[in-house]
């Protein structure tokens, strides 16, 4: 039920006077990798970007990866302005729809992932609303409207590896001549 409050209030625009019961938001993030599964709550997340501290599972997971707490805090706590409405009207396009439908491969409902797209919609436009025109990795789980926000490891590296690969292809380009060119706003000699 409070999920499809949650969509609903995502489709009609986010309307704050539509609400008539709070969404729940994500208590884990649940990482998936086959029959694998680990979860941190989110409230250690949470308790991460509040005081630079990390407990259980999270502070193993930080030390293996060879990361500071605090620098893990700063990335949770970091947040982008986005108008409320501009961003529901962007994501109710084709190009918002397909944006979405990439994104939702890797993160989804742990019990409902074909949901995920409309999760995804309604946790951006949410968290917007609870956070006055900012949106930062916190207050999109604090707005996700399932209580497991399921992390797909195999797409999530895949999806990484598409961006080096990228951007390894834009760096090539850059040193190139043509790509050195672009900095000083002279025009390629033609042939």
């Amino acid at each position: 039920m409070h999920l499809r409050s949650a969509l609903l209030l995502a489709l009609v625009g986010a309307s704050p006077l539509l609400v008539s019961a709070p969404a729940p938001a994500a208590e884990q993030v649940v990482f998936v990798s086959g029959a694998f599964r680990r979860s941190i709550p989110v409230a250690d997340l949470d308790h991460l970007a509040k005081t630079g501290e990390a407990r259980g599972l999270l502070a193993d997971l930080i030390r293996l990866g060879r990361q500071q707490p605090q620098t893990v805090a700063d990335l949770l706590n970091r947040s982008v302005s986005l108008p409320l409405v501009t961003t529901s009207r962007l994501l109710d396009t084709r190009i918002g729809g397909v944006a979405l439908a990439r994104v939702a491969r890797i993160l989804y409902p742990l019990q409902a992932p074909q949901a995920g797209v409309p999760a995804w919609g309604a946790a951006t436009v949410l968290g917007i609303n609870a956070g006055d025109g900012r949106l930062s990795p916190i207050g999109f789980l604090q707005a996700y409207p399932t209580t497991d926000l399921a992390v797909n490891l195999p797409a999530l590296q895949a999806a990484i590896n598409r961006v080096s690969a990228l951007s390894d292809v834009v760096r090539v380009f850059l040193e190139t001549d043509l790509g050195s060119n672009l900095g000083n706003g002279s025009p390629t000699p033609k042939p």
